[in-house]
């Protein structure tokens, strides 16, 4: 504690007042232009309302790739670029997913296909389910009572867990890695509880991985409400009564060219030195990824618009990237750290928003010793905008694969509570995006990217 407040006292005394009233002049500024005249709003309601869903490799994301790229262009950064990735095609396919619980009676529940899931045959997949609540208790289990049912995966992401990132994080491996797990042991196809604490009747997808060790079954996500009326029926039914059906029509293409979508401001002193802001363009197909993670995107954009709006000319190179591929595969995040290392290019800090256009509420970040005593030295500065910690650890996904170079990876944390009642759904549109909040955002980011810009990281 004693060396913590040496280092803060020592960072505050060199941190002369002079250089604080300038970045806090800065900082207004930004906040009021974005707050009066932002255009990230806007930019999103297109993304969202005129090109919808954008999975890699469909048609939809292609036409995302040639709007950010002229809306960059049109802000007037000084580069604009596409950089080649070959991504994934996985379709869900037009016929109408579906799903039946049979008792003595019938009942219709909501699925949807995971992510990467293998169809049903055309006539769709029946048999006997078996309830658990993890990996662990399929092993325990084993081939003798797995064999030729369908598994439901059925634990629910804790509720105790002030961050529901964190709850989603305890949950999520049932769904990535529960298909391939069931099938070791003789199952026919797996169904998973959608990620979320609400309780409501929208499925969730997302992405599931197969082990190439073991056969490919199909995967499909059951709403909160349908499992908890699986689980029921089950509890009052005699074991092995109850069997569930299930028919989805995806399916796994050749893989597709598309491109990470990137914009920059040239550095004034230091233009060798890059600062990074991103989320990815990609989407799931099944709402208008409004949140996950358009949000991200235009907010990413937005912090450039701002600093060539007013004329801010920034010390240290300024790159916005929208990376392609986040959500099934992670193409583009690995393309850009690959490209990144085969330039030689130094890369100070990435900053990724990819948590919904919710109320910042601070960063995370995978700084240590003095470079996070320094960061946090600026919390007086950002206070007043409502942020109000910069923790650790920290990052995204996209930007992860930097840290393997010894890039500092930020990510923008947003108030966590209503993220998973849209996450991956058909009801993450636009309309369930606040104006004002998501402007909060992008100047929460600006901020951080003028103080390191002016500021350096040691």
């Amino acid at each position: 504690m004693k060396k913590l407040l040496l280092l803060l006292w020592f960072f505050s005394a060199a941190y002369s007042i002079s250089a604080q009233q300038n970045d806090s002049l800065i900082i207004r500024k930004l906040f009021t232009e974005v707050l009066t005249k932002g255009q990230c709003y806007q930019t999103l309601d297109y993304l969202s309302n005129q090109i919808g869903g954008r999975l890699s490799g469909s048609p939809e994301a292609a036409r995302a790739v040639s709007y950010m790229q002229q809306t960059m262009k049109d802000v007037g950064l000084d580069s604009v670029w596409l950089q080649e990735v070959m991504v994934p095609h996985w379709v869900r396919g037009e016929k109408e997913e579906g799903a039946i619980v049979t008792t003595k009676d019938r009942i219709s529940v909501n699925i949807c296909a995971l992510g990467n899931s293998v169809g049903t045959p055309d006539g769709g997949l029946e048999a006997q389910v078996i309830e658990v609540k993890g990996l662990e208790e399929v092993k325990k289990l084993g081939k003798e009572k797995i064999q030729g049912k369908i598994v439901f995966f059925n634990r629910p992401m804790d509720p105790i867990h002030i961050h529901t990132g964190t709850a989603y994080g305890g949950a999520v491996d049932q769904r990535s890695r529960g298909a391939s797990m069931a099938a070791k042991y003789g199952a026919i196809g797996v169904v998973v509880r959608s990620m979320t604490l609400a309780l409501d009747d929208n499925p969730h997808t997302g992405a599931m991985n197969y082990n190439d060790s073991f056969p490919k079954i199909p995967a499909c996500a059951i709403s909160t409400k349908g499992a908890e009326q699986l689980s029921k029926a089950m509890h009052l039914r005699v074991a092995g009564s109850i069997k569930f059906y299930f028919k989805q029509n995806c399916r796994m293409l050749a893989d597709e060219k598309s491109y990470n979508v990137i914009g920059e401001i040239k550095g004034a002193e230091k233009p060798n030195e890059i600062i990074l802001v991103g989320g990815h363009l990609d989407a799931w197909d099944n709402g208008d990824g409004a949140h996950d993670d358009g949000a991200g995107c235009v907010q990413s954009l937005e912090v450039l618009r701002l600093f060539k709006t007013l004329g801010i000319k920034p010390k240290r190179t300024l790159r916005c990237v929208l990376f392609m591929n986040e959500e099934n595969g992670l193409r583009g995040g690995l393309k850009y750290a690959e490209l990144a290392a085969a330039n030689k290019e130094k890369h100070l800090a990435a900053i990724e928003s990819d948590a919904g256009g919710f109320t910042p509420r601070g960063f995370n970040c995978s700084a240590v010793g003095d470079t996070m005593v320094r960061f946090q030295s600026w919390l007086p500065l950002l206070k007043p905008y409502g942020i109000e910690k910069i923790t650790w650890p920290g990052g995204g996904a996209d930007i992860g694969p930097l840290s393997k170079q010894g890039v500092i990876t930020i990510g923008l944390v947003p108030d966590s509570q209503r993220y998973f009642d849209y996450h991956h759904t058909t009801i993450d549109t636009f309309d369930k995006v606040n104006k004002r909040e998501l402007e909060l955002g992008a100047a929460s980011m600006a901020a951080l990217v003028w103080l390191l810009s002016e500021h350096g990281v040691n």
